[in-house]
Order: C-alpha cells, then structure tokens, then sequence
C-alpha cells in the first residue's frame, strides 16, 4: 500500500531534483573555456581600453574611403601646394595638410589601412609558417626535427633589418610583397615557441589513445595537439604585431617599403622629416599614430596573455 502511495510522488520528485541540479547545469555549461578567458580579459581595463582604441583603428581603416568622401573631402593623393602645411585653424583641412597640400587625416587613414593590413597580413603568413615547421619538428622528431631547427637557427642569426634593407633595396615592394618579406623571418622565433609546445603536449594521454585507435599523425597534429599550442601562438601573435608595424614603418621611413603615392605612416613620416621645422603636426600626428596603435597592441596582448595562462583561475 506504501510502495503504491509513493509510486505518483516519484515524478515529482525527480522534476523538483531536476529543477534543482538545473541552474547548477547552466552554470556547468556556460563556463567553457572561451568564456573564461573572456570573462579574465574583460577585468584587465588597461587591456579592454588597448582592445577598444584598435577595434577604433581597424574602423578608421577600413573606412578610410569613406572618410575621404564624407569627412575630408579629399583623396589621399589631391595636392594643393598653395595650402602646403596648412594649420588645423586654416579652414580646409581638419588637421592640416603636408608639404605638398595633401589632406593629413585622409592620409592617416588611409595610412592606417596600409600599416594595418601590413602588419596583419605578416603575422598571419608568420604564424602559417611557424606553426607547420614547430609542429612538425616537435611532433616527429628525429632528423627531421635536427634539420629544421638548424634551419631556423640560420635564419636567426642573419641580422633582421640587414636582410630586410637588402631585400628591399633589390626589388621595388608593395604592401602584399612587404608583409611577405617581413613574414619570412618572422616566424622562426614562433616555430621554437610551438616546438617545445608540441614536445610537451604529444607525449599526453589523450594523444595514445589517438593513435591506439589508429588515427593518423595529420589528425593528430590537426585535432589534439594544435589545439592545445592555440593559445602560445595567439599570445605570440598579440605581441609581434607591435613589432611588425614598427618594421614596417621603418623601412618605408628609409624609403625601402611602401612607396609614395601610397600612403603609410613611415613614409608620411620621411616627408615630415624634411620639413618638420615649418608644420610639427605632419611629424607628430603620424608618429603619434604608431605609438598608440603599438602601446594599445602591447596592452591588449599582456590582458590576453595573463587570460590564457591556465595557472590563473577565477
């Protein structure tokens, strides 16, 4: 009689159990590995404000036409040499104009798009590159580890801005061709970073398991270990785009990059230069825009670096 009294209670029971473990499920589920380095990130306000100035940058960028159009009313390349170093007080530019009667922030922006997919272009090419050679050469081993590790140990000691000075100095680079050139000898200190990754991860029970089920090594490599180096690689990359804007911008301030009409910091910078005594803004405002774009990246690229660091927990 008891047993058949309690029979009807049992859904109940196991609803306000499920209603119970339900809120404690959520939560469970929520808390993914992104989330948590998102919900780190987000209480670096240094690194938030470093994210937010080049969200802004990659807008100005991206709308430089659009800016030229609607804002300045000038093309990047329009010259005017009787408003030559124009003042922001004059009327027709908003900051100013060079040494030629060009528009200072239609050149900035469009500047920013250069300098930008520049930098952007190289660390993605730099990471390809790194990433198959660090992979490779941590996970087989071997000979094949010896070979590309003294490979890459040339190509460390050759002097980076030589080699680049040489390269530029032969042929006449684009932006395409730069961020390739720059990429070129950027990735070999990331393909020691993911080798020792790689040496440390593969040696993991999950990836024994792996291959006792018989997975091949490419989707080993692809599925269980690069995943895990992700987060080196995505630090590495916050950190060397400062790096490869400053390269950049070098080289077309010596006159080896980006090629005028083509607008970029650097080489709105080698204008400047020659005469800075008659308009300080057409030096200021493009070396200020490198320094905030690099100090911005660098404070994004510590916030993510701390949130990806396993050993911190919330």
């Amino acid at each position: 009689m008891s047993s058949a009294q309690s029979t009807p209670d049992a859904p109940a029971v196991g609803a306000r159990q499920a209603s119970a473990l339900s809120p404690f499920a959520q939560n469970t589920k929520q808390r993914t590995y992104l989330s948590m380095v998102w919900r780190r990130f987000r209480q670096n306000k240094l690194s938030m404000v470093g994210l937010g100035f080049l969200i802004l940058m990659i807008i100005v960028a991206l709308g430089a036409g659009l800016i030229a159009e609607h804002v300045t009313g000038f093309a990047p390349s329009d010259q005017a040499l009787r408003l030559k170093f124009a003042g922001v007080n004059d009327g027709e530019y908003l900051l100013g104009s060079d040494e030629l009667g060009r528009d200072t922030l239609t050149r900035l922006a469009y500047g920013a798009r250069v300098s930008l997919s520049v930098a952007g272009l190289a660390v993605v090419a730099a990471l390809t590159i790194g990433a198959v050679v660090g992979v490779a050469a941590g996970f087989y081993g071997g000979w094949i580890d010896s070979v590309l590790m003294r490979f890459v140990d040339a190509i460390l000691s050759i002097p980076t801005i030589f080699l680049l000075l040489l390269v530029a100095s032969l042929w006449r680079l684009g932006p395409f061709l730069l961020a390739l050139v720059i990429a070129s000898i950027a990735w070999v200190t990331l393909s020691r970073l993911v080798r020792g990754e790689v040496m440390a991860v593969k040696g993991r029970d999950y990836v024994d398991a792996a291959r006792i089920v018989g997975v091949s090594n490419g989707r080993i490599m692809w599925r269980h270990i690069l995943p895990n180096v992700a987060p080196v690689m995505i630090v590495w990359a916050s950190l060397a785009v400062p790096g490869l804007i400053l390269t950049e911008a070098t080289l077309s301030f010596l006159g080896l990059g980006v090629q005028p009409p083509t607008a970029s910091w650097g080489n709105m910078l080698t204008g400047a230069l020659r005469n800075w005594s008659q308009s300080k803004l057409t030096v200021f405002l493009p070396g200020m825009a490198i320094y905030l774009t690099v100090f911005a990246i660098n404070l994004m690229g510590n916030g993510l670096r701390d949130a990806l660091d396993p050993r911190i927990t919330d």
